[in-house]
């Protein structure tokens, strides 16, 4: 019932925030002299979402963590409505400026009745500012909670990513779920014939839980690219961005000294077209990267690196364009899994080979697959 719990916040949360960050808001002014409250849930919303499956987690053996959720549910649903408000506003003031109003006669003054825009501006300032209250309040608790962290340094690491380029799907769910996606970074790391001193860095990026390593372990895994690398590295990060352990991870050593670390992995890559995956980087000292890169950038035609992130300020650092590829981003955004997928890894995971399954719970797959 916690994982419950969290599911149900994040659909709210999502669907306000594409109503907060609406053009359509701006284009018709309806935000006016709240444009300061509006900003804030623009910051305040993203930041929220990122540690929904940290909240999960922790909600599990700390009641006041579910207790903090169920609360965030609550005004989600209250910010949503007023902001369908904002928003009806604005299909009024557009059906006014097109004339549309006056066509429909009567029919249109009672659709969409005359409105005082001081009024307006006075009654939904004191909703706005109620519901940016809540959220503060609710931000602050999540710094007590401890979930403010994922700004500054990654969960502590667990012992279990270090494995993590294997992967499990006996439904093949994951890899059809992906499918379009993996053939496009494949495409690009097996295409992709590097300059003299050029190293291809793809980032995977987004918010915690919707599939980047998953994505990275299909691309890892995919026969094509084994036979086409001649070295494959999967080293998990996390908040350990240590130069020196990172370069003794990737060549299986054991220095002590950072000169040695870094002279062994020159040595251990030298000559050798390479994929390096680097799982769950949150580091965003770009002096480090710059010293690790140097190394890792031998003389191995067409090697590449796949990173895997949370943040796109690091991704924009960590990533460079591909050659002789049609890709001109510096990362890649992981795509949001198709609502079929999405309801099957559901049924899946909730019964898995059962002959017989509850039909009451089955109906209950669609809605929360919905939300």
């Amino acid at each position: 019932m916690v994982e419950l719990a969290a599911s149900l916040v994040v659909g709210p949360l999502v669907s306000l925030l594409k109503k907060v960050s609406s053009t359509l808001l701006d284009q018709y002014n309806v935000m006016e002299g709240m444009e300061k409250q509006h900003e804030i849930l623009k910051r305040k919303l993203p930041a929220i979402l990122d540690i929904m499956a940290d909240a999960e987690k922790q909600a599990s053996r700390r009641g006041g963590v579910k207790a903090w959720l169920e609360k965030l549910k609550t005004v989600a649903y209250e910010a949503n409505d007023v902001f369908d408000e904002f928003e009806y506003e604005a299909l009024r003031r557009r059906a006014k400026k097109n004339g549309h109003i006056t066509k429909l006669g009567m029919a249109g003054v009672k659709l969409f009745p005359t409105h005082n825009r001081v009024a307006f501006r006075s009654r939904m300032g004191n909703k706005l500012g109620s519901i940016v209250e809540a959220i503060k309040v609710l931000v602050e608790e999540m710094k007590d909670f401890g979930f403010d962290k994922f700004q500054l340094e990654a969960p502590a690491r667990n012992r279990w990513r270090e494995m993590d380029s294997v992967i499990v799907d006996p439904e093949n769910i994951v890899s059809r779920s992906r499918e379009k996606e993996r053939k496009i970074i494949i495409e690009i790391l097996l295409n992709h014939q590097a300059s003299s001193g050029d190293l291809l860095v793809l980032p995977i990026v987004g918010m915690g839980g919707l599939g980047k390593t998953t994505l990275a372990q299909l691309i890892y895994n995919d026969p094509h690219v084994k036979e086409h690398f001649q070295l494959l590295k999967w080293v998990c990060v996390s908040d350990d961005f240590n130069v020196c352990n990172l370069a003794n991870k990737i060549c299986n050593a054991s220095c002590t000294i950072l000169e040695q670390a870094l002279n062994k992995l020159q040595e251990h890559l030298r000559g050798k077209r390479y994929l390096l995956v680097l799982d769950d980087v949150w580091n965003k000292d770009v002096d480090k990267w710059g010293k690790l890169k140097a190394c890792l950038n031998q003389d191995g035609v067409g090697s590449a690196i796949l990173t895997t992130t949370r943040d796109k300020e690091i991704a924009e650092f960590m990533g460079t364009v591909a050659n002789n590829s049609s890709w001109k981003n510096k990362y890649h955004d992981v795509a949001i899994l198709d609502i079929e997928f999405i309801h099957e890894i559901i049924e899946t995971r909730a019964f898995g080979l059962q002959k017989t399954k509850p039909e009451k719970l089955v109906k209950l797959v669609g809605p929360i697959a919905e939300r």
